[in-house]
């Protein structure tokens, strides 16, 4: 028996990944902050199991990959759907607020690698998630910027560390993707036209755009990938369309 672990699995990313997992009849072990709500995602998307635990707290993580390895046997691959948006420039960015932007992010993603590589020692697979505003610039998105590019420089030296244990590390970029975390933006008419217009495709993503690369690169389907970052953004961090 084996699976597996979601954290930040009550997400619009997150949940879609499950019941994409779920569909290819591969367990899954959801973790997040809220109980209630976990307990509900769980059930929708036919979960083995799910553990309270943040995933910017070290002890909690472990902990989850602990009670996950009880209820799964086995962890085959975890997925790191955790993270926050925060659009301002630099000058108008607080102290405290790139602190919180680095730890929900990039410190968080880290301490998922550290507990899988201490785990996962026959191999597996883990997901990160980036964003298109690592890989491209984009104004005003100075501090989610820099850490999701540090994601994925985790994920091209986590990639070259683990390979001789056979346990794959790759990472999806996406563009902005309209679920609870993004709310503030896509409920605002104005800012979402903005968003829009900046996506060559023309519009905003859906965590279904997600779910599926996300499965292939949590199952066996995806056994030869390992180092890859994979952009699913709608053209934004790669193209530019001719002006008309």
């Amino acid at each position: 028996m084996s699976g597996v672990i979601i954290f930040g699995g009550t997400g619009g990313i997150g949940s879609a990944t499950a019941l994409a997992l779920s569909e290819k009849g591969i367990a899954t072990f959801l973790v997040a902050r809220t109980e209630e709500r976990l307990a509900a995602v769980a059930s929708e998307v036919g979960a083995r199991g799910y553990s309270v635990a943040d995933a910017t707290n070290l002890e909690q993580v472990e902990r989850a990959f602990a009670e996950a390895t009880a209820t799964l046997g086995t962890i085959s691959g975890v997925a790191h759907c955790v993270g926050s948006i925060l659009l301002k420039p630099a000058h108008l960015t607080s102290e405290a607020e790139f602190a919180s932007v680095i730890q929900q992010n990039l410190t968080s993603a880290f301490f998922v690698v550290r507990a899988a590589a201490r785990t996962m020692t026959s191999g597996g697979t883990v997901l990160l998630f980036s964003s298109a505003a690592g890989r491209i610039g984009l104004a005003n998105h100075e501090a989610i910027a820099a850490a999701k590019a540090g994601i994925i420089g985790l994920t091209l030296s986590a990639a070259a560390t683990y390979a001789q244990r056979q346990l794959r590390v790759n990472c999806i970029a996406p563009g902005l993707v309209q679920t609870s975390l993004s709310e503030k933006i896509t409920s605002n008419q104005s800012a979402a036209a903005f968003s829009r217009a900046l996506h060559p495709l023309g519009r905003l993503g859906e965590s279904n755009d997600i779910a599926p690369l996300a499965a292939v690169l949590l199952s066996e389907q995806g056994a030869w990938i390992t180092g890859q970052v994979f952009g699913v953004d709608g053209g934004l961090a790669t193209v530019k369309t001719k002006v008309e």
